[in-house]
């Protein structure tokens, strides 16, 4: 959707296939937020994306100085703009700020996210080299995964969501990476024993929802238009 120039949105640069930065515009689109798009690509950094984060990755979410200040505020962490658009506005209650029917709470949601993104991250990433690469030690890296992979199939078996029957925060930050692990070696996963898992991802990607998260924009630096997420 394009935007009138003089209206005045927070800026998220993004990268349409980063699991990090999908996972910041799933949450952004969840919480009905409108954010201004800005699609980059990594081997040619907008020099205002350095500026406002020189570490350079994405998603970054900026906003407009306040006035009579220079220092723009900033959040570069996917999981902190993901916070930050569903503590602004969380209408299907993912942050479970309602009883959730587990008990579950948001710091229980948080601990399984950074267990999630510390060590089947790290695992996923040598999985991916292993298949690039034709290693031989593909195996003991998809079997690292699948330890990961086994207790969300569990989880899946007990009730709809990751955590509960109700859709959470963690649903929607850890689909990003179990798309990509269900990429790495295709007609394994599609016969692996993981059906929960595989019917809980098909019900994301085959949403409206994450149709409209993943649209393929104009780069931004390659067009003159401004994009209007959410």
């Amino acid at each position: 959707m394009l935007i009138p120039k003089n209206t005045i949105y927070p800026i998220l640069y993004s990268l349409r296939n980063c699991p990090y930065a999908m996972r910041a515009r799933l949450a952004i689109f969840k919480s009905k937020q409108q954010v201004e798009l800005r699609d980059v690509v990594l081997s040619n950094k907008p020099q205002a994306m350095l500026i406002a984060s020189p570490k350079g990755t994405v998603p970054i979410l900026v906003f407009e100085s306040e006035k009579g200040s220079e220092t723009l505020k900033v959040i570069d962490e996917s999981l902190d703009i993901m916070l930050w658009a569903l503590q602004t506005n969380d209408p299907d209650n993912l942050l479970g700020q309602s009883s959730m029917p587990n008990g579950e709470s948001l710091q229980n949601m948080l601990s399984s996210i950074a267990t999630f993104d510390t060590e089947f991250k790290t695992d996923l990433e040598k999985y991916k080299c292993a298949k690039r690469y034709h290693e031989d030690n593909l195996l003991e890296y998809r079997q690292a995964c699948e330890a990961h992979i086994q207790t969300i199939e569990k989880r899946l078996q007990q009730h709809t969501y990751i955590m509960s029957n109700e859709e959470s925060l963690v649903d929607i930050a850890l689909l990003p990476f179990i798309r990509q692990f269900a990429r790495v070696e295709r007609q394994w996963y599609l016969q692996a024993p993981y059906p929960n898992l595989r019917q809980w991802l098909n019900n994301y990607l085959q949403s409206p929802m994450f149709s409209k998260v993943m649209t393929k924009y104009p780069l931004w630096l390659e067009a003159n238009d401004r994009i209007i997420l959410g």
